[in-house]
């Protein structure tokens, strides 16, 4: 993500920030590339363990030309989604966490490498989230695919691949 993307991006993820300019200062300085930003304002994010989120990603891939922003933590653990507002106070899935209105997430800088949480899907910069019911769709059809496949995203990708 160069030029212009990337300073769309930017500008829409600081735009949530109480202080936009400190939150682009943060990002240019901090060793770590990341910043403190409030879910709840232009998106929430649903929160999926890995091993469900990687193979959710592959099926929501298949189903929409571009999805929303998607970030991984460290060492792939979870896997956060970027979805409309009001989402997580609407959300009933088990094993799935929320980061809504009130709380605060770790954002790296769109298209700079950071020290640990990353942009799988970095965002547009024009606001594309993922349809919270499109996503869910997505987590059904990726969890019967695993199921299918024994339980592992691995052998899953493999069926698929087939």
């Amino acid at each position: 993500m160069t030029g212009s993307g990337a300073k769309a991006a930017v500008d829409w993820l600081a735009s949530v920030a109480p202080d936009p300019d400190a939150c682009r200062w943060e990002w240019e300085r901090s060793p770590n590339g990341v910043a403190l930003l409030p879910a709840g304002r232009r998106w929430d994010v649903l929160i999926l363990p890995g091993d469900l989120g990687y193979p959710t990603l592959d099926v929501l891939t298949r189903l929409v030309d571009r999805p929303g922003p998607v970030l991984a933590d460290f060492g792939d653990a979870r896997m956060g989604f970027f979805v409309p507002p009001g989402t997580v106070a609407r959300w009933i899935g088990t094993g799935v966490r929320g980061a809504g209105r009130g709380t605060w997430i770790v954002v790296p800088y769109p298209g700079r490498a950071s020290g640990g949480v990353r942009w799988l899907i970095p965002p547009d910069g024009a606001g594309t989230l993922t349809d919270a019911a499109l996503l869910e769709l997505a987590m059904h059809e990726a969890a019967a695919g695993m199921a299918r496949a024994g339980g592992a995203w691995e052998d899953w990708e493999d069926d698929v691949g087939e």
